[in-house]
């Protein structure tokens, strides 16, 4: 694959070296960087290998630790192994605490690289269901097998794209709306419209029965990513040797608070701010102006879908 910028437009497609798939693939060079050496914060064994099948240069110079800069609080080695450490334990925990209370069906939206299927220990008729773009899924798909790698869980792969009608998708592989599901958006909503974040809540709740469970990211309502973040991110894609300007994959415009939205509907909410998140994990904020601005107001959020009375 060779390495574009994509700009965002009503049907885009993508794979993993362009647009949106090439965030997936940059947070899947930071999981293989923070699962290095001896003292690895977290433990995916499979990171490193499809982040080089894809082969975006600057992406695997991230992945070999070759693309930090020390002087940056928040992009030096240590920094960026403990942010992707503290997001990835947080999906890591939401799922094997909902198999630990019987949850056997685990959703993952956009799922990318993600390689939970295959890297976490999921209990006896646990079923995972992936879904995102059909080059995404293929190439994942494909890349694992040939490394000979087996799911740990019955792994049902479905190539849709997220603005189609996939809750049918969904339930014409086997999905049953009437157990209990996990699942998680993990990195998503930023990406879509508002309009579409409440689609995708709305129909979410219509497929979750009693007792399901929903993960992702939260920032409080009316919070927009801070200019000096976005002057961030395109030098440090310039430094990288990257042409992926990724705060412009990001839709602006007043939206929703995800958590506000689903207590509406009836899930019980429970965040954990950015600040609290980094003290669960053992690390210390890092010294960043704007990071720490926002660690009130920002961080994960699980919900559970309510039994009526």
């Amino acid at each position: 694959m060779s390495e574009t910028q994509s700009i965002r437009y009503d049907g885009d497609t993508w794979d993993l070296a362009s647009s949106v798939g090439a965030t997936a693939t940059s947070v899947a060079a930071s999981r293989a960087l923070a699962s290095q050496g001896p003292d690895a914060l977290i433990h995916d064994p499979y990171a490193d290998a499809l982040v080089k099948a894809v082969g975006v240069e600057s992406l695997i110079r991230v992945a070999n630790g070759e693309a930090t800069v020390e002087d940056d609080p928040m992009l030096n080695r240590r920094r960026m192994t403990e942010q992707i450490a503290v997001r990835t334990r947080y999906f890591d925990d939401f799922f094997t605490n909902a198999a630990r209370d019987g949850v056997r069906q685990a959703v993952i939206l956009a799922s990318g690289l993600d390689t939970r299927a295959y890297r976490l220990s999921w209990p006896a008729g646990a079923v995972v269901f992936e879904l995102d773009q059909p080059q995404v899924i293929e190439f994942k798909t494909r890349v694992m097998a040939d490394l000979g790698v087996s799911p740990t869980a019955e792994r049902r792969a479905i190539s849709v794209d997220l603005r189609d009608d996939w809750p049918a998708a969904l339930q014409e592989n086997g999905f049953d709306v009437n157990q209990p599901t996990a699942w998680i958006a993990e990195g998503l909503l930023i990406y879509l419209p508002p309009e579409a974040q409440d689609r995708l809540l709305d129909n979410i709740t219509a497929l979750s029965a009693p007792d399901s469970r929903f993960a992702t990211e939260f920032m409080a309502a009316g919070m927009t990513l801070p200019d000096s973040w976005r002057d961030r991110f395109k030098k440090y894609s310039a430094q990288i040797g990257s042409d992926i300007d990724l705060p412009a994959l990001f839709y602006d415009g007043e939206r929703n608070a995800a958590g506000d939205y689903l207590s509406e509907r009836g899930w019980r909410i429970s965040t954990q701010t950015t600040r609290e998140s980094y003290a669960a994990n053992g690390f210390e904020m890092p010294d960043d102006e704007t990071l720490v601005q926002f660690s009130d107001t920002t961080g994960y959020l699980t919900a559970t879908r309510a039994r009526e009375n």
